[in-house]
């Protein structure tokens, strides 16, 4: 089988047991056996500020040479055993500008114990045992401060940015700029989430967007979520590889969610079934044009309402199965220039999760025991879902699958899809067409 040697590949953005709506198998053994059959090198542990989960953190993982930590299990002592990064999500509720505002944020600190002096700062602000994602009463900027004053290496990312509910950008109570929500602490943000319903091509419209790291992670609620979206950073696999990577862009590429699978793409009402890009949307109002209720405004109108040049549509991988930025920064081919006059933005390919693509193949559950089987054989045999997914040549797909699965991956790595696009907390549905199916 051929093997593509890749940097490292990291979910930064997922749960423990102890989150609302949450799966009881986000257990740290489950993680790291997930996170290699996925293909992934280092995960956020996610949820550090709950009390039981930091306990298990600080019980059950292992601090490595290289500044990071791991599963103290089998198979995960090896130079190639799966790392950890203390990493959590925050949820702040505040009232600025005349506005509620609702804002999730990711906080990556490089000790345990930061994350111990993080916590005890934050106990203030909200019930920590509550939830593994805490609601607290501070502002984004406030919690960039309290994080920088735990550890000054604390890494801040706005969470799903464009997410109408809890996005920094979002349409319900987020902002226009991220200077308007971290006021004097803005330069501290070096990396925005991109979050399902957008990808890098949109982010990119956005002109402060130009000089930050885009990087996409899965928000996993369970183990099969895990990176459903991921990054692959372009350093050494440790924490001053990590920092700096996300401080200075070293993005290698990033695996995506196609953007209209993602629930808030397309705005609409879900209610009475109305969904409506942006032309439609200018044409229509801001109102369901059945009930009169405000629709929710998604992410394409989002992106397009603070973006200063069109965003790409139609755009079709390369032979290796990336979209990939010209010189100019810009991946439509227009030539439109690059306001921040930096290299090529790093390329992200969309993938269809392999679980679901066998599920469509064989037409049983994506749950269901067939599928799991075939999909432990696959990635047994491919090393990995993402060397399944991505890198992994006709020929190795040919030895090691069947016909029809095979076909069916290259044509989902290749964009031969169906989408119907997400709405107003509807997932889009997405179809590869079968021939003879």
């Amino acid at each position: 089988m051929t093997t593509v040697a890749a940097p490292f590949r990291a979910d930064l953005h997922l749960h423990s047991p102890y989150a609302f709506a949450c799966s009881k198998a986000l257990t740290l053994p489950n993680l790291a056996a997930g996170a290699r059959r996925k293909g992934l090198d280092l995960l956020a542990t996610g949820d550090f500020t709950h009390p039981v989960w930091a306990e298990q953190l600080q019980t059950q993982l292992v601090p490595d040479a290289d500044g990071l930590y791991r599963y103290n299990g089998p198979n995960d002592n090896g130079p190639n055993g799966v790392r950890f990064v203390p990493g959590t999500e925050i949820s702040c509720v505040y009232r600025q500008d005349g506005r509620a505002r609702r804002i999730h944020l990711l906080v990556i600190v490089p000790t345990l114990d930061a994350a111990a002096a993080f916590t005890r700062r934050l106990a203030k602000y909200g019930k920590l045992a509550n939830d593994g994602r805490p609601t607290v009463a501070l502002s984004a900027r406030d919690l960039t401060d309290l994080a920088l004053a735990a550890h000054p290496e604390s890494i801040i990312i706005p969470a799903h940015a464009w997410t109408p509910w809890y996005g920094v950008y979002g349409s319900k109570s987020g902002f226009d700029a991220l200077t308007d929500c971290f006021g004097d602490l803005a330069g501290q943000i070096t990396a925005v989430e991109s979050g399902l319903s957008s990808d890098p091509a949109m982010n990119h419209a956005v002109p402060e967007l130009r000089s930050r790291a885009i990087v996409s992670f899965s928000d996993a609620h369970s183990p099969q979520r895990l990176g459903r979206e991921m990054t692959a950073f372009d350093a050494p696999l440790s924490w001053a590889g990590l920092s700096t990577a996300l401080r200075r862009r070293q993005i290698a590429y990033t695996v995506e969610f196609y953007p209209e699978e993602g629930k808030y793409h397309y705005s609409g009402h879900r209610k009475c079934g109305i969904a409506l890009d942006t032309a439609a949307l200018a044409a229509n109002g801001p109102d369901c044009p059945i009930c009169g209720r405000p629709l929710t405004l998604g992410v394409l109108h989002r992106v397009s309402a603070l973006a200063d040049r069109p965003i790409p549509g139609n755009l079709t991988p390369a032979a290796d199965g990336f979209i990939h930025f010209n010189d100019d920064g810009d991946s439509d081919g227009d030539d439109a220039g690059n306001d921040d006059d930096v290299a090529a933005y790093p390329p992200y390919a969309r993938l269809v999760p392999l679980a679901e693509i066998i599920s469509a193949i064989r037409k049983v559950g994506v749950n269901t025991r067939a599928v799991q089987r075939e999909y432990a054989a696959v990635t047994d045999a491919l090393g990995s879902e993402l060397n399944a997914l991505l890198h992994a040549n006709p020929s190795d797909l040919a030895a090691a699958v069947s016909d029809d699965l095979a076909d069916a991956i290259l044509r989902a790595r290749a964009g031969q899809i169906d989408i119907t696009p997400g709405y107003d907390g509807q997932y889009g549905a997405v179809r590869i067409p079968i021939p003879h199916a």
